[in-house]
């Protein structure tokens, strides 16, 4: 199982000095990935359901860019790969991010892990003037353009949503055919695209929940002509590794079981130090047990 590393780049303690000195440990550690997560703005009155509970973002707090701050951390590291966990695409031109995150894997020379999601938060959609209605079939096309620009000498796409055809489309990602696509989400329809779309399905939740969906995902992926076992399941593991080592040898070890090979883990702390520490022992104590 392989482990990545959330950067503090949401909250109070969102710094370039704290961002530098937590993707360069997790480089020295030995850590897969570092990644980043994603919200525009933060609704001052939220009703839409958080999926996990409530949702921790203060409204005044900082929360840096997700594509720039990858393109910082990669400035500052070498070898680690770069993730989104995950980017709301349907809040975005699809061409414009084709185009970010093909230069970011450019310039990190082939790092680029891209998680994608549809979005839930219905006050953020209406606040930048984005339609919610149709976001899932949405994301699936602009998925489609995306990939499209990134493997096609010519790419056109024609759909309910976006309309593409007559251009160029360079550069292209290093990355052959292009960037692992990571897909989030958990209703049947999100299933669907992560089976279509999916190098992997990026999922939150107990073991016992996402076992079912895995299965489902797969038996997806064989109505769609792909071999269910390329689509590989990842954690993102909000709260793991936070207790005791037991406690968090005993909760990867159940994913494990259900056929996860990567979890990422967010580690708190007021600096750049205090968060390597945290990372270390997660090394030390944790990593080679599970």
């Amino acid at each position: 199982m392989e482990f990545g590393v959330h950067l503090p780049h949401v909250g109070p303690f969102a710094t370039p000095e704290a961002i530098t000195g937590v993707a360069r440990k997790a480089e020295e550690l030995g850590y897969h990935s570092i990644w980043v997560s994603d919200h525009i703005i933060t609704p001052r009155h939220l009703d839409s359901a958080y999926p996990g509970g409530r949702y921790p973002v203060q409204p005044e707090w900082p929360f840096l860019e997700p594509v720039s701050t990858l393109l910082y951390a990669a400035a500052v590291t070498q070898r680690i790969r770069l993730g989104t966990s995950v980017l709301v695409i349907t809040q975005r031109q699809p061409v414009v991010l084709a185009k970010q995150l093909a230069t970011l894997d450019v310039l990190s020379q082939g790092r680029l892990i891209f998680g994608a999601g549809a979005g839930w938060m219905k006050e953020e959609f209406e606040a930048l003037n984005v339609p919610i209605a149709g976001h899932g079939p949405r994301m699936a096309e602009y998925l489609e353009v995306i990939r499209r620009c990134w493997t096609e000498d010519d790419p056109s796409f024609e759909g309910r949503y976006y309309k593409l055809g007559d251009v160029g489309f360079y550069p292209k990602p290093v990355q052959k055919p292009h960037p692992p696509i990571w897909v989030g989400g958990w209703a049947d329809g999100a299933l669907r695209r992560v089976a279509r779309y999916g190098d992997a399905w990026h999922a939150m939740g107990p073991p016992e929940a996402l076992a079912e969906s895995y299965a489902r995902i797969k038996r997806y992926a064989e109505e769609y002509g792909r071999d269910p076992d390329s689509i590989a399941l990842t954690i993102r593991g909000d709260g793991i590794g936070r207790g005791e080592p037991a406690q968090t040898i005993e909760q990867l070890r159940a994913y494990k079981e259900i056929g996860a090979s990567f979890v990422m883990l967010t580690f708190i702390g007021p600096n750049a130090d205090a968060i390597g520490e945290l990372m270390a022992g997660f090394m030390r104590d944790v990593a080679g047990k599970v």
